[in-house]
């Protein structure tokens, strides 16, 4: 066969495109092989991270496959597929920003640390209860859980870092700490609501105790 015949030539993005809207398994496989490098490279900048921009990269695929039949042909086909990268790892860092504020709208890990000595006594004992709430509530989380959010909302280790010691993939890391933190915060909460109500049912005591002057 000669080279210069339509067989040898490598297809065009558009017959690729085409191939895979029809169903076409080795279309799809052929144009992830031509654009993994640059998709890989994209991801990679914004997390850092081999392992995690592995993750990014198989999430922009099905990404792109999913939105194939949108794409317009008179468009770079490269370009279109940098531009559905860069939109994905933008969404992967709002919602890793998102995850980390899950327990620091419910928990200031501060507040785990020893009191300044410049606050006030009121202040200084206001900020121990609220250290044992915090301790309580992080003991009532499994082993598993606890010890990833320790390691990293205090320790403040990388998820490599916690991988490595834990001796984990990276993946259940990130999914234990995410879990423990979204039960860290409602069990927070639910203590909260217990010594709100608590706090409540003494005040019609002590307004009685006023009352008959003991």
């Amino acid at each position: 066969m000669s080279v210069d015949s339509p067989a040898a030539q490598p297809a065009t993005p558009d017959r690729l495109i085409e191939q895979c809207l029809k169903g076409d398994q080795v279309a799809w496989e052929q144009i992830v092989r031509q654009n993994r490098r640059k998709v890989f490279n994209v991801a990679y900048k914004f997390v850092g991270k081999h392992e995690e921009a592995e993750d990014l990269t198989q999430d922009i695929f099905i990404k792109i496959f999913k939105a194939l039949a949108t794409f317009d042909r008179r468009a770079n086909f490269q370009t279109w597929i940098v531009s559905i990268s860069r939109n994905l790892c933008i969404d992967h860092y709002r919602s890793v920003r998102k995850e980390r504020q899950t327990i620091a709208r419910e928990v200031d890990t501060a507040d785990l640390q020893p009191a300044s000595r410049d606050r006030t006594p009121y202040a200084v004992a206001e900020h121990q209860d609220l250290r044992a709430t915090l301790r309580e509530a992080l003991q009532t989380l499994p082993v598993t859980l606890r010890t990833a959010v320790v390691l990293r909302d205090l320790q403040e280790l990388s998820y490599q870092e916690i991988a490595e010691k834990l001796e984990l993939p990276e993946g259940t890391v990130k999914s234990r700490i995410n879990r423990g933190r979204i039960e860290l915060a409602r069990q927070l909460k639910r203590l909260q609501d217990k010594q709100s109500a608590q706090r409540l049912r003494g005040v019609p005591s002590r307004a009685r105790s006023r009352r008959s002057g003991v």
